[in-house]
């Protein structure tokens, strides 16, 4: 085996400073870190309890992308003045060739992250220590499961892989930083994260799965009676007001749509978390360098916008992101967050749709549990051996909790 070149890990205050195409090739490499740390299934029509785990390896995750992410920065969506500061690491040899990255964050705060830890934070200021600011290894304000080690692929991928590791502890020295928390990870760096030393963590999703449809119906079909004829009604009634569904993509994503759209998410933020993130400009940002991978469902009343969802689109895969409304109707968020994706899916013969964060609501509409992953980094030992105490019977909740929700998915039930 040839020789590891001699890494060093820099630091970029801006994505903007790292070449794009250098960025996504280092994206491209972690399908085969994924695919050689997990089994795939034999077919995705096979019994839901052997669906994926690991999320399917995914080459084209939309969020990783550097356009995703310097949309984010480039539409001060993220920075200083929202507590988001860029601290991007980057590996490389003594030539300056780039062999890998990883989109890091100093925090001021844990706002936007979704894997909560403000019960740490709490303790930790209590017994006289500073929890902020803390290191965050994630896409911001985005609660799904992608890659975080970057890596291109080839012989010295695993020392790539360590140095990024090793280049967080030590920046996280550097910041005096209380902490490194890389969220939302894929199972297979979960795990090389955790045998590098950090401690493990577990949540859950609800994601829906193709099971080979081919129609809609198809996957009615497979649920329970009552079940089916739910979601039937549910879909009916959402469009009895003379609401219209449209979908839009690409060329279609005109600014007055954006317009409308906007409106929507700051009507529905500002009341679920009362400042809202996203800046009008960056929904112009990601339609301008990413239409082709959004799909955004609107709902139409007398010729006017009235609610939508916000979609992206992976190789696999359809991510619900933003949902908001300026008029209620009974089901319609179900119809345009979560009927609309399944039913495109099916169309486009994708495998699964990720419905973001929480949702219990999701699993009686066909979304099935499945567990999430984060691997934390704590610098101060008493801290450090409080939260590790915490996670294990935290893991032991969530797992029994999923085991719990599975067993209460409304599909029939085979028999043998």
């Amino acid at each position: 085996m040839a020789e590891s070149p001699k890494f060093q890990v820099r630091v970029e205050g801006s994505i903007k400073s790292i070449d794009e195409r250098v960025w996504d090739s280092c994206t491209k490499g972690f399908s085969a870190f994924a695919e050689s740390n997990c089994e795939a299934p034999e077919s995705f029509s096979q019994a839901l309890e052997s669906t994926l785990e690991d999320g399917f390896p995914n080459p084209s995750n939309p969020f990783i992308s550097h356009a995703f992410l310097a949309s984010l920065e480039n539409s001060k969506s993220v920075g200083s003045r929202s507590g988001w500061l860029p601290q991007h690491l980057v590996v490389e040899d003594e030539s300056g060739k780039i062999y890998g990255a990883a989109p890091c964050y100093l925090k001021a705060h844990s706002q936007g992250e979704y894997v909560f830890d403000h019960g740490w934070a709490d303790a930790y200021e209590r017994a006289g220590g500073s929890y902020y600011p803390k290191l965050q290894v994630a896409v911001p304000l985005t609660p799904v499961t992608g890659p975080r080690l970057l890596v291109k692929a080839g012989p010295h991928a695993d020392a790539a892989r360590n140095a990024l590791v090793a280049g967080m502890v030590e920046l996280c020295k550097m910041r005096k930083a209380s902490s490194v928390h890389v969220t939302f990870a894929q199972k297979s760096e979960w795990n090389f994260l955790t045998s590098a030393g950090m401690l493990a963590r577990t949540d859950r999703q609800f994601h829906w799965y193709n099971r080979d449809y081919k129609t809609f119906d198809d996957f009615l079909a497979a649920l329970s009676s009552n079940k089916r004829k739910t979601i039937r009604r549910e879909r009916r009634e959402a469009l009895e007001s003379g609401v219209e569904i449209v979908r839009l993509t690409g060329s279609d994503l005109t600014e007055s749509v954006w317009d409308a759209f906007f409106d929507f998410y700051i009507d529905t933020g500002s009341r679920k978390w009362g400042s809202p993130y996203l800046t009008r400009e960056f929904f112009s940002l990601i339609g301008e360098k990413m239409a082709d991978e959004i799909l955004l469902v609107m709902a139409k009343r007398h010729g006017n916008y009235i609610a939508g969802a916000l979609n992206f689109l992976g190789q696999h895969t359809i991510y619900g992101r933003n949902w908001g409304a300026i008029e209620h109707h009974p089901f319609l968020h179900f119809e345009v967050c979560y009927y609309q994706a399944i039913e495109f899916a099916i169309e486009r013969g994708l495998r699964s749709v990720e419905a973001g964060a929480q949702g219990e609501h999701k699993l009686l509409r066909g979304y099935v549990p499945v567990p999430t992953y984060s691997a934390h980094y704590i610098a101060n030992p008493a801290l450090r051996r409080a939260v590790d105490d915490y996670l294990v019977r935290e893991r032991e909740f969530v797992e029994a909790e999923r085991e719990q929700l599975a067993e209460a998915v409304p599909y029939k039930r085979t028999t043998t």
